[in-house]
């Protein structure tokens, strides 16, 4: 029969339908997908088919369904069946009185039946759409939304206008249209999720970044429309207005701000450097994000979007607000510098907002500040006290680990011109210069106040570097074997004096600005100063080493046994060269003050040996003999400080001449001019005491209690007439009063 034919055909069909639908293995997965689109299809077949059946039940099967109840006798049959037909009829008729009056009014062009047919067809407008969605044509699939809910408006408008208080009748329409605002949400989603990734969107496929702003434009357009009509009316559709460009610009705005927030990879526990790398990826994502919103961006979006002045403001913000984050943790001092670094500088700077391929668009002097003046202030307060402590630590630290090196038995390192030093000056200011750099990346003004503060420390620590040089010499004193290279140690503590001296000085001149040089010329010449006294209570120590080692040699001065030939003044001439070959490790201003002092000391060490009166000549074959020896040893002493003083261009002369003076007065033969002599002496040099003149007449041994007397008073009257360079030498020399009456009697 022809049923059986079609039922075969349509059979066919159908097969043939699915096995163009399954012809790849990955179209298995899609079966489910498939099956829903069919059923939607079917459900679209069935409701036009009841629509057609409505339709001739309107025209026709309305008057031969009332003609039948009017002819029936049964009233309580008649009753049934005009509620069923009413009701099957209701909604359909509803919609065909809107249908006419709509387009009476001119809202569609298209006539009542099609409309009505439309409106029939929602469920399967529906399920279109939401494949559309599903498949990424979002164009298409807001192009039917867009059907879907202008058929709704206006139904809801045509109801809005007939009644405007029946709320059953807008209530009916509205669930009608349920599904209607899923798929409006539905493609939003799919619209927000193209949003978020825009920047990777727009290098991959910008043609659909493209889509997303047209559609959000439609709706924009739609919003305006729908906002007019409620001036002039009073009615709205339900979720208008959409206000998608807010959303569109909302979401970009959080998509920037986890963006910033989510480059922060490690914490300080896991990584001292996290944040510098972390303010290093900032860096790099906002570059790359607005060179690409520059570049590719901004030609996705109608100019009135000012789009990248807006990512331009919203990354701002962004970072405006994890900068005063990250200032508002517990941050270390290096941390405190990083961030300010990064903050004052960096985000200005070429590597980063100050890009000339950002530029005209940006320009770093119209941007605010990332963190306020007061919180930069905060930080900068809490680096400086915290880098105060630290310095002082530093300092303690390397004062320590070089005392350590003190008591070593080996001898200390010497810099390339033979000097001995320790390391102690270089750490130091190799630790000051990294304060300084790190300070200048900030500002000046932080680069002054860290100078400041290096020096105001290095005063507190050259104070405490004098007190340890005086512990050294001291413990040495209780065991002179120990520590077993104390020469060498106590020439390096000199050294360093100098080279902290030229650092200082140095420092000043790399990180001071000339107009700030008298702040600081008061805690200077203070510094220069405690290393002065370092440096000569160092010189002063050794020496003492020296004459030490001297004393049972200068005990046998102006004895008998040195009298007979002893070796005393030779041994003193090589024990002092000896002690010099190493003193030669001295830096050359402290070394000429040195010999000088070593002469000056030997001299007086000399004389001091003769007002002991330890000897009396017997006769004048004793007188010069004595007087000989004098002379001859005044030569030793002057041949071996000019050896040691050898390129110092000084003259010292003068010291062994004092001897040479004495030798004079020992060896005169003629006792009548004795006095003629010793005023010599005295005019030369004026600080001669009375009791050294008592001594040195004591030494000679010829001269009378009355004849010293007579002297001595008549030379009180005599004039002086000393060598305006002389430095007086007698002052330091004590004549041993007791021994002086046995003397004399």
């Amino acid at each position: 029969s022809t049923m059986e034919e079609t039922d075969r055909e349509a059979v066919a069909t159908a097969v043939q339908r699915v096995a163009g639908m399954l012809q790849r293995p990955d179209q298995l997965d899609k079966v489910e997908q498939y099956r829903r689109r069919e059923a939607r299809k079917k459900a679209s077949v069935e409701a036009r088919l009841k629509v057609q059946s409505w339709i001739n039940l309107s025209v026709c099967g309305c008057q031969v369904m009332l003609r039948a109840l009017n002819l029936t006798g049964n009233e309580e049959l008649r009753k049934n069946l005009l509620h069923i037909t009413c009701r099957e009829v209701a909604v359909f008729e509803y919609f065909k009185i809107i249908s006419f009056k709509l387009f009476k009014n001119n809202s569609y062009s298209r006539s009542p039946a099609f409309f009505l047919v439309l409106l029939l067809s929602v469920p399967e407008i529906v399920g279109e759409t939401h494949d559309l969605i599903e498949r990424g044509e979002l164009l298409q699939a807001h192009r039917k939304l867009m059907d879907l809910e202008c058929s709704r408006d206006n139904l809801m408008y045509e109801q809005y206008r007939m009644d405007s208080k029946n709320t059953h009748d807008m209530n009916l329409i509205h669930t009608y249209f349920g599904d209607m605002q899923k798929l409006s949400e539905e493609l939003a989603k799919q619209l927000w999720m193209v949003v978020q990734r825009s920047l990777v969107t727009v290098r991959r496929d910008p043609t659909l970044l493209v889509s997303v702003v047209r559609i959000i434009e439609r709706e924009e357009k739609i919003d305006r429309r729908m906002l007019d009509r409620k001036k002039q009316t009073g009615f709205i559709p339900p979720g208008r207005p959409k206000k998608w460009k807010e959303k569109m610009f909302n979401i970009l705005e959080r998509t920037v701000s986890t963006r910033i927030e989510g480059t922060q990879a490690d914490t300080r526990e896991s990584d001292k450097m996290w944040l510098v790398r972390h303010l290093e990826i900032i860096r790099k994502y906002v570059l790359d994000d607005l060179l690409v919103a520059k570049t590719l961006l901004d030609q996705c979006f109608p100019p009135h979007y000012d789009i990248f002045n807006r990512l331009l403001n919203m990354y701002h913000q962004a970072l405006a607000t994890r900068m005063q984050e990250l200032a508002a943790e517990d941050l270390e001092a290096n941390e405190i510098v990083s961030l300010l670094t990064w903050v004052l500088n960096t985000y200005t700077s070429a590597e980063m907002m100050g890009n000339s391929e950002l530029s005209p668009e940006v320009d770093v002097n119209s941007l605010d500040d990332l963190i306020s003046q007061n919180v930069v202030d905060q930080l900068l307060s809490k680096y400086m006290s915290t880098l105060t402590s630290n310095i002082i630590g530093w300092l303690r630290k390397a004062l320590e680990t070089d005392k350590k090196d003190w008591i070593k038995e080996t001898e200390p390192e010497a810099d390339q011109d033979g000097y001995y030093q320790t390391t102690l000056p270089a750490i130091v200011f190799q630790m000051f210069e990294q304060n300084l750099q790190v300070a200048a990346q900030i500002n000046e003004d932080l680069k002054t106040k860290v100078l400041i503060l290096c020096l105001q420390q290095m005063n507190s620590f050259l104070t405490r570097y004098k007190d340890e040089a005086q512990l050294y010499k001291e413990d040495h004193l209780k065991n002179r074997q120990y520590p077993q290279c104390y020469v060498q140690y106590m020439i390096a503590v000199i050294n360093n004096c100098q080279t902290f001296k030229e650092s200082i000085i140095s420092l000043k001149r790399k990180y001071l600005k000339s107009d700030m040089e008298d702040t600081l010329s008061i805690s200077h010449a203070n510094m220069d100063a405690i290393l002065d006294i370092i440096a000569k209570e160092g010189c002063s120590s050794l020496l003492d080493e020296v004459f030490m080692d001297l004393e049972p040699h200068l005990n046998e001065l102006m004895t008998k046994k040195w009298l007979m030939g002893s070796n005393a003044v030779g041994t003193i001439c090589v024990t002092v060269e000896d002690y010099f070959n190493d003193f030669a490790k001295i830096k050359k201003p402290y070394k000429k003050t040195m010999t000088l002092e070593a002469h000056r000391r030997v001299v007086v060490e000399y004389i001091r040996a003769i007002m002991l009166k330890r000897i009396s000549f017997k006769n004048a074959e004793e007188r010069k003999e004595g007087a000989e020896r004098m002379i001859k040893e005044a030569e030793q002493f002057r041949f071996l400080f000019k050896k040691l003083a050898a390129g110092s261009g000084e003259d010292t002369e003068g010291l062994c001449d004092i001897i040479e003076a004495i030798a004079e007065v020992i060896k005169l033969t003629d006792p009548s001019l004795l006095y003629l002599e010793v005023s010599t002496l005295v005019s030369k040099y004026p600080d001669i005491r009375d009791d050294h003149i008592a001594a040195l007449l004591t030494v000679r041994g010829d001269a009378s209690r009355d004849m010293k007397q007579t002297i001595i008073e008549t030379l009180d009257q005599g004039p002086s007439q000393p060598n305006p360079n002389y430095v007086p030498i007698f002052k330091e020399i004590t004549v041993p009063t007791l021994t002086v009456p046995k003397l004399l009697k």
